[in-house]
């Protein structure tokens, strides 16, 4: 099973809302998820991120490969919750 780190969609229609999961790479976007370690909110200026850290650090670890919006997210040096 390879696991990957990406975003999955919530919110209404024109006004997303983006949680930051750890998921089977053959699992569809919304679909199940293995764990959420934080969430990514784009209506704010600056967009809002929330991530915690040592569990990305720890899922990364295990061989999970994040998407490039997450490795940008990642890479920003997000806040921690």
């Amino acid at each position: 099973m390879a696991l990957v780190i990406r975003l999955r969609r919530h919110g209404s229609r024109k006004k997303p809302f983006y949680r930051i999961v750890v998921a089977d790479s053959r699992s569809p976007r919304d679909g199940r998820c293995v764990a959420q370690i934080g969430t990514y909110d784009p209506a704010f200026d600056p967009p809002k991120v929330q991530l915690r850290k040592e569990q990305a650090q720890r899922w990364l670890g295990s061989g999970a490969v994040p998407s490039p919006t997450v490795r940008k997210l990642i890479a920003q040096g997000s806040s921690t919750a």
